[in-house]
């Protein structure tokens, strides 16, 4: 007999791993239905997780809770900590991955969760009750009853795959797409509109010369950088050999070729008329767009410590297959170049996201929840941080418990959300630290600091995880008053001082100026100080890289964290200030047209949501807030 289950996911990517995995940590009994039991987590495109602003993601994901971090720990074949020589509200943690290990150490993850029950078959319909879900109907003709379903379909939906003139159905190479969903919600009234991405073609690193490309190592390489990795946990560590990436670059007679074939390429000619990213063109966009550029740069990244196979970074294309490989084979590196597979081009179904809540549930039907691709997004990272967040949702909603909200000033992932239940999207959503208006309050350096706490009170984050988060804030704190005893009050230290022989003026000054020196880290700045202070009470015996780092950033950069923080808080007033899901805004004549129409349509929580929606201005704001009586 098959039994009813509190939530059920479907899709298991990245958005229906984290949802599935939050939901049965928290206690409700869950089933992930996915297509292919052995393609969990799978990544269909690139094999690396973080980067710029998609990095900070993952470390949240981590401090809520969430396994992203911990998988792509355990699969590392490369790690980088981007932006080094910027601002620490820039640093963005990037991983290659081993793409096998990944999916493994996922599934590892999901057989061994409790409250967690796994289904291979494909969901086809669901069950909605007098506006609110009841469960699915699969393509094996089982019935599964649940309180909650989360949809993370990802490239599934209605997928279509483009090379050259050729088209397949599919989500990804061999594997098939799904129908039935989206008509099915479409005539319920959800807005269904498509969208297209991208992959490169793999290569085969045998037939690579590896001489004439530039080798590009990760921070291992380097003993002089600190050990850094996704997650806060100390006994994850990066278990597998670190592998170099290397950097190769086109010319004009690539580009000739590239040419030649637009007139068959479905990401250009017409072919597909779904949106899509500005941000990641594909190579024959690359060569049209920027067509006065001799070369672009192209990255091999390994896909694995057992394979020979690499993906080509920067080459995202649906040319036809032989123009692929004799535009490769004009770069010296490529000049016997065999691949795997081409490069290809997906469309595919998503609905649009301001048709959603904050916890990522549909407006039209309880108990229904959307992550990932299917709201419009892009990227891993981004399906991965809204699939803990309706997870966490979809089982606080069966417990009739609050929502879990994370607002724009405590989260990259929060920034996300509001973003797009507020503002919608026109082309694939990725995620920029330029989309977030606090970026210095959301460092990847503490998140733990932010969210491990909301995540320990509602269940998600485990004692481990708070436990070492105290243990962190303890040791910063004591580093901090020790240095500012050291820096400011050195006359504590008098007669210890002055029997080595420095009087605490010296000191002082000498640790003032240390400090100050842009090109000193406070790493530095311990070591000198260490042995000087030894016998000084507050100075901590272990000093951890990670504690020293983070009381560095907060040291340093103090004046713009406190003036931000200040900002937000006049802001969060806004927040406070709730609007009537029935707010009849057709009846506010004083309000712009374009304002009233995306009000009405939008149906914004609160009035610092409704103030950023396109097209409602300042003056329109006001105007609700006076009929607030604000």
């Amino acid at each position: 007999m098959i039994k009813d289950f509190d939530v059920i996911v479907v899709g298991a990517g990245h958005a229906g791993c984290e949802a599935a995995h939050a939901a049965a940590r928290l206690g409700v009994s869950t089933l992930l239905i996915t297509m292919d039991l052995n393609k969990i987590a799978q990544m269909s495109c690139n094999p690396a997780v973080g980067g710029i602003a998609k990095g900070q993601i993952v470390r949240e994901i981590d401090a809520l809770g969430g396994m992203m971090g911990i998988v792509t720990d355990k699969s590392a074949i490369q790690f980088r900590m981007l932006n080094r020589s910027k601002g620490p509200a820039m640093w963005s943690p990037r991983s290659q991955c081993d793409r096998m290990k990944f999916s493994a150490n996922w599934r590892h993850i999901l057989e061994n969760t409790d409250n967690l029950r796994l289904w291979q078959d494909n969901v086809r319909e669901l069950i909605i009750e007098d506006g609110t879900v009841k469960g699915v109907i699969t393509d094996m003709d089982v019935t599964f009853l649940a309180k909650a379903v989360v949809l993370t379909n990802g490239t599934f939906l209605n997928g279509l795959m483009h090379i050259g003139r050729t088209k397949i159905e599919g989500g990804r190479v061999a594997e098939p797409a799904s129908h039935g969903l989206s008509d099915q919600l479409k005539a319920v009234g959800f807005t269904v509109e498509r969208m297209k991405t991208g992959t490169p073609v793999r290569i085969d690193g045998r037939s690579v010369d590896w001489s004439l490309t530039t080798r590009q190592d990760g921070d291992d390489a380097d003993p002089s950088i600190p050990y850094h990795g996704f997650s806060y946990l100390k006994n994850v560590r990066r278990e597998l050999p670190q592998l170099p990436c290397h950097v190769v670059y086109t010319n004009p007679e690539t580009h000739d070729v590239l040419r030649r074939g637009l007139p068959d390429s479905p990401l250009y000619n017409g072919q597909i008329q779904s949106i899509g990213p500005r941000y990641c063109p594909s190579i024959e966009t690359k060569i049209v767009t920027f067509a006065d550029k001799q070369e672009h740069q192209l990255f091999l990244e390994p896909e694995g410590v057992d394979t020979q196979e690499y993906y080509l970074n920067g080459f995202s294309s649906s040319l036809p297959i032989d123009i692929q490989l004799e535009a490769l084979r004009t770069i010296p590196a490529f000049k016997n170049i065999d691949v795997y597979r081409p490069g290809y081009a997906i469309e595919y179904d998503f609905f649009d996201p301001t048709q959603l809540k904050h916890s990522l549930e549909t407006k039209l039907i309880k108990g229904l929840f959307f992550a990932g691709q299917i709201n419009g997004t892009t990227g891993y990272e981004e399906a991965a941080g809204q699939g803990l967040v309706a997870g966490v949702n979809a089982a606080l909603y069966v417990k009739g418990d609050e929502p879990f909200i994370l607002g724009r000033d405590e989260a990259y992932i929060g920034v996300l959300i509001d973003d797009l239940v507020t503002k919608g999207v026109d082309e694939p959503y990725r995620m920029f630290t330029s989309r977030a208006e606090y970026r210095i309050l959301l460092r990847q350096d503490d998140a733990d600091r932010r969210l491990t706490p909301k995540a320990f009170a509602i269940g998600l984050a485990s004692d481990e995880r708070m436990n070492l988060l105290n243990e962190k804030l303890r040791l910063e704190n004591d580093l901090i008053k020790f240095l500012e005893k050291t820096l400011l009050r050195a006359d504590e230290a008098n007669q210890w001082l002055e029997q080595n022989g420095e009087t605490p003026l010296q000191h002082s000054q000498k640790l003032s100026q240390m400090l100050l020196r842009p090109n000193l880290t406070l790493l530095k700045l311990v070591e000198v100080s260490k042995p000087l202070c030894q016998q000084i009470e507050e100075l901590p015996a272990d000093f951890r890289a990670e504690i020293i780092e983070a009381v560095e950033i907060q040291i340093k950069y103090r004046g713009y964290i406190d003036r931000e923080r200040m900002v937000a808080d006049k802001l969060q007033r806004l927040e406070d200030v709730k609007l009537r899901p029935d707010f009849d805004y057709d009846s506010i004549s004083s309000i712009s047209t374009e304002a009233r129409q995306k009000l009405s349509r939008i149906r914004p929580a609160t009035v610092a949501q409704a103030s950023r929606i396109p097209g409602v201005s300042p003056s329109d704001i006001n105007i609700l807030l006076l009929m607030l009586g604000r």
